[in-house]
């Protein structure tokens, strides 16, 4: 059970870190049942960077969303973390209703999409949420969510043009 994807087609690479920078790359989740996470996530089209059993209940699923740099870790023996407690790792697309769309395909259940009423990131949970993507689909604004099969917690956001910088 042990495999390492060693496709350059599918992978890109990044250049190497250099002094002073610190990336995100890798998010741990929280799962119950880590061959069921699996198939979800390889589901949703990520690519499948490896699946380790390095001994008895120690396993290492690692997971990368299309195009990201960040990938997710779960597996057996890599956090006393409870199944389900992430929320609000965050997904940055470049249009919300294609990949709400996309997951709806893949079997996923989305919500609508919504924007808060600051206009602002969103409040935690549901409050201050309102229907619809944000006025004039102002980048940044405009959410919608998911969940795995233990309730870890999914957000679209919808960025078309980045701030400077990013």
């Amino acid at each position: 059970m042990s495999s390492v994807d060693t496709s350059t087609e599918t992978a890109t690479a990044s250049p190497p870190v250099k002094p002073g920078e610190m990336r995100l790359e890798v998010v741990l989740v929280a799962v119950s049942d880590v061959d069921r996470a699996k198939r979800f996530y390889e589901g949703l089209g990520w690519r499948l960077d490896a699946d380790l059993v390095v001994d008895d209940g120690y396993r290492v699923v690692q997971l990368t969303p299309p195009g990201s740099a960040c990938s997710i870790i779960f597996g057996t023996g890599v956090t006393t973390a409870p199944p389900g407690s992430a929320e609000g790792l965050q997904l940055s697309v470049y249009d919300i209703d294609e990949a709400r769309e996309d997951l709806l395909a893949r079997g996923v259940e989305v919500s609508e999409p919504f924007h808060d009423v600051t206009g602002i990131f969103h409040h935690a949970g549901t409050e201050g949420r309102l229907d619809g993507a944000a006025p004039e689909r102002a980048d940044y604004g405009s959410f919608a969510s998911f969940t795995d099969p233990d309730g870890n917690g999914w957000l679209l956001q919808e960025i078309k043009t980045r701030l400077p910088g990013r």
